[in-house]
């Protein structure tokens, strides 16, 4: 598929598509033309790339997880540095904290709109 058909379908733009090609995070196939070549694949892989973008993560340290994501979950990551490790406990622990703010905030507005629908 085309770059815009991939933007349309993970309603991302193509310059941000180009930017995680430029980062290592996706590889399209190019045609004998030139045009690159989106694979169905990417689509998911695109997905998951903006959702650890909007948990936080860097696209360093996306790049070096997204080969541990794939299925099946077969982990290769033989490069793994003790920094590294590091650095991935604490965006874990971030995650968990933001996970349990999202967590109160939706059960509290699920409480403001069940006492806003009993009145009604």
């Amino acid at each position: 598929m085309r770059i815009g058909e991939l933007g349309k379908l993970t309603d991302t733009p193509t310059r941000l598509l180009r930017y995680y090609e430029e980062q290592g995070l996706i590889e399209p196939r190019r045609r004998e033309n030139g045009y690159r070549d989106y694979d169905d694949y990417l689509v998911d892989r695109v997905i998951q790339i903006r959702g650890l973008l909007d948990a936080g993560l860097p696209t360093r340290i996306i790049k070096q997880i997204l080969p541990c994501l794939d299925k099946p979950r077969v982990i290769h990551f033989a490069d793994a540095t003790p920094e590294m490790l590091v650095t991935l406990e604490h965006e874990r622990d971030r995650m968990s904290r933001r996970i349990e703010c999202l967590t109160r905030n939706r059960d509290a507005i699920d409480g403001y709109l069940a006492a806003v629908k009993a009145l009604a």
